[in-house]
């Protein structure tokens, strides 16, 4: 089992900046596909970006490729999201998931096993 657990969620103005990190421990190894989902109230989960672990392979969504950069220290076993240019759209809870390779094809919440609590990320117009 993975736990996640993850920082760096706050309260920014549009157009500011924000790093989460996602720090995983327990069985790691097992962590072979890293993603940030996020959700607001009444919306559905919407997936973000994924990164596969053993390879660096970073996806983003299109809605966000030209403003989040997904990244990854192995050495502390974290999972970042640096986020530029933030708009109030970005307002949610972003949590981070672990999984099997298949996930980082599949983007679908049943594909992963393992969950952080959730950070929120509020931007103000």
């Amino acid at each position: 089992q993975v736990q996640l657990t993850e920082s760096g969620g706050g309260s920014v103005q549009a157009g500011g900046s924000l790093r989460l990190s996602c720090e995983a421990s327990g069985y790691t190894d097992t962590m072979n596909c890293v993603t940030w989902f996020r959700q607001t109230p009444g919306k559905v989960r919407e997936w973000v970006a994924s990164i596969a672990t053993r390879t660096s392979r970073a996806d983003v969504a299109d809605s966000v490729k030209d403003r989040f950069i997904i990244s990854q220290d192995t050495a502390k076993s974290t999972v970042y999201l640096q986020m530029n240019g933030l708009q109030p759209d970005d307002t949610a809870v972003y949590t981070c998931a672990a999984g099997p390779d298949l996930s980082c094809t599949l983007h679908r919440e049943f594909a992963y096993n393992s969950w952080g609590q959730g950070t929120q990320v509020t931007v103000s117009s």
